[in-house]
């Protein structure tokens, strides 16, 4: 069976003799449309588990009209027999994979050259081509990338090896082999791995035999970029030229315009919007890419429209916020983590509009999109694209504008009382390091105008929050929080599995004085190795929450203060928590009016939920 996609006719179904056993392409046994319309379902489960994204709904999904011999970029495990490929599923066995039905033309032919090379390495060359554990060989793993010039498409190889480094007569040897047996071969690199990181590839690679840099074009009429082995691809050359495309048609007329491009790598598209007139700043923080943006900025005579800041956007974009600098579009294309809250604020700040964000993650996607929506920037559109077809992977670009400011959401309300929902990274009151306040927001309510917040949540703290509608009444119902039969509960992932219950009475230290401090918590969950604790503090004291369980060695995950720095970088990376785990999930107290009984609620913030079902997912236990 066949059909049409994208205006080309396709095998409905793409058959691969190592789909049972192979995890690079998960969707392979389903039809491509079946398959776009999983990736369109994936996009719109992430929008729909923040209710303050509204209505916003995905485009359908950009179909590719090449499903297979795409991928311009293979990193590949070597093991014994020779075997070329990845991890069979399930187990840390390199699966052999000739004839892999994704590897563009090139990519394939060096694998097939590779292979035959490891089968009967030349003389003197048996440490680079054989694989580690097999003889005297130390080959872990190969980094092969697709560059396309006007001489067609060359290969760029990086040869993975088990430090120490081979010697010179080897590693020569192996190179000598390559370049005869693979006429497109333009470049090979050497990355030792020390055998102890879990990661495929090893330190920096460092060149043995082409130039270091290869042109390489992404889309006919545009600018070249620089490439270098072992430098960041994406993994199908038409659907990114079809992502830049869509980006400079949704940023308009661009002549004159100042850009900023973040996470810009090598440059390909700022050099784009560079040619298309607009003064371009692009931040990127990996000096080799950032120093091949500048250089294929100024060979093109592009050097007076292209500045290159070599550093990482969480400093660079908050460093322009501070001096004032403003841009008339930006441009963000961050790795799978998704942008730092400090980098979404900045961009809110120096951007004028519009914001383009792309995306390889849709859980980031929406999170970062609904903090934006936070700072005033709504998404407009969002356009998917299958970039990787046969896998579950999907690329997003959204647009956003500038708009008004979210309500509040009300959680309970009277003639006294206002509850609200706080979201996270706004601060409760005006803060000098803050845009806006969640005070700010209360009072543009009718018959809100001069409330003033009860107690002060952390500014990236989620839950219920409390303003008195005016001064006259506030002190009463501080008194009300204050008592001690008031009971305000809390939830907060923690590092490690607590106790299953316990009260901490440890003295916080507060202006040189030790106070008196304590703190009930229950264990409600444990979530890979971390315990979900329900806590109520019996006191009132700054922090007291995040500092009574650093000190039993519970920090709360996300907590950069008080928190493991390792542990917090581990849940950001692989899980996406980008603050402090810790939402005010309840506040019950009696009305000082009725003397009725009032308990506030607010359901655990989409965000951390997200954290939650994601560490569900990658507990083996669960």
């Amino acid at each position: 069976m066949a059909g049409k996609l994208g205006g080309v006719t396709v095998p409905e179904l793409i058959e691969c003799i190592h789909a049972v056993r192979c995890p690079g392409c998960a969707l392979i046994d389903r039809p491509l449309a079946a398959q776009l319309a999983a990736k369109g379902e994936r996009v719109a489960r992430a929008l729909a588990a923040y209710p303050s994204l509204g209505a916003l709904r995905a485009e359908p999904v950009r179909a590719a009209d090449t499903v297979v011999e795409y991928r311009t970029r293979a990193k590949l495990a070597v093991g014994p027999g020779p075997r070329i490929g990845l991890f069979a599923r399930g187990s840390h066995d390199v699966l052999d994979l000739p004839g892999c039905r994704v590897l563009a033309p090139a990519i394939a032919a060096g694998v097939a050259t590779l292979r035959r090379l490891l089968a009967a390495p030349p003389p003197g060359s048996e440490p680079v081509l054989r694989a580690d554990g097999e003889g005297s060989g130390r080959l872990r793993a190969v980094d092969l990338r697709e560059v396309c010039d006007e001489r067609g498409a060359g290969v760029l190889l990086t040869l993975v090896l088990r430090a120490p480094s081979p010697s010179q007569h080897a590693l020569d040897a192996a190179c000598d082999a390559l370049q005869a047996e693979l006429p497109s071969l333009r470049a090979i690199a050497v990355s030792l791995h020390d055998g102890r990181s879990p990661q495929l590839l090893g330190a920096a690679p460092r060149g043995l035999r082409g130039a270091p840099l290869h042109r390489d074009v992404l889309r006919a009429g545009a600018p070249w970029s620089f490439a270098a082995p072992g430098g960041f691809a994406q993994a199908h050359r038409a659907q990114a030229a079809a992502i830049h495309a869509e980006i400079e048609r949704a940023l308009g007329k661009l002549e004159g315009l100042r850009a900023l491009d973040v996470y810009a790598g090598s440059g390909a598209l700022g050099l784009a919007l560079a040619v298309a007139g607009a003064r371009v700043t692009l931040v990127e923080s990996f000096a080799p890419a950032a120093q091949a943006a500048e250089r294929a900025a100024r060979e093109q005579d592009l050097g007076a429209r292209v500045a290159v800041h070599t550093a990482s956007a969480e400093d660079e974009v908050p460093r322009l916020a501070a001096a004032g600098a403003h841009f008339d579009v930006a441009i963000a294309n961050p790795p799978r983590r998704g942008l730092a809250p400090r980098v979404r604020a900045a961009l809110a700040a120096v951007c004028d509009g519009p914001l383009v964000y792309v995306s390889c993650e849709p859980a980031t996607l929406a999170r970062d999109l609904a903090h934006l929506a936070q700072l005033g920037w709504g998404a407009e559109r969002i356009v998917p694209f299958d970039l990787m077809p046969q896998t579950a992977e999907v690329e997003c670009v959204a647009l956003l504008r500038r708009g008004a400011l979210p309500d509040v959401e009300v959680l309970y309300e009277d003639d006294e009382l206002l509850a609200v929902d706080k979201p996270p990274f706004l601060a409760t009151v005006p803060h000098a390091e803050r845009a806006g306040s969640l005070q700010k927001r209360v009072r543009a309510r009718r018959g809100a105008e001069q409330a003033v917040a009860l107690h002060h949540l952390d500014a990236d703290a989620s839950g219920v929050c409390l303003f008195a509608k005016r001064e006259d009444v506030a002190s009463e119902w501080r008194r009300v929080l204050n008592d001690p039969r008031t009971a305000i509960r809390y939830l907060a992932l923690v590092r490690g599995v607590a106790r299953e219950k316990g009260r901490i009475t440890s003295p916080l230290r507060d202006a040189g004085h030790d106070i008196d401090a304590a703190m009930r918590y229950r264990r409600v969950e444990v979530l890979a190795g971390h315990a979900l604790l329900d806590v109520t503090p019996e006191t009132r004291r700054t922090h007291q929450v995040r500092r009574h369980l650093a000190s039993i060695g519970a920090a709360v995950l996300g907590d950069d203060r008080y928190g493991h720095a390792a542990s917090n970088r581990h849940l950001f990376e692989r899980h996406f928590l980008d603050r402090p785990f810790l939402h005010c999930a309840s506040i019950e107290l009696r009305h000082p009016g009725s003397g009725a009984t009032l308990r506030i609620e607010a359901p655990l913030a989409p965000d951390l939920a997200a954290v939650t079902v994601r560490l569900r997912a990658a507990d083996p236990k669960v």
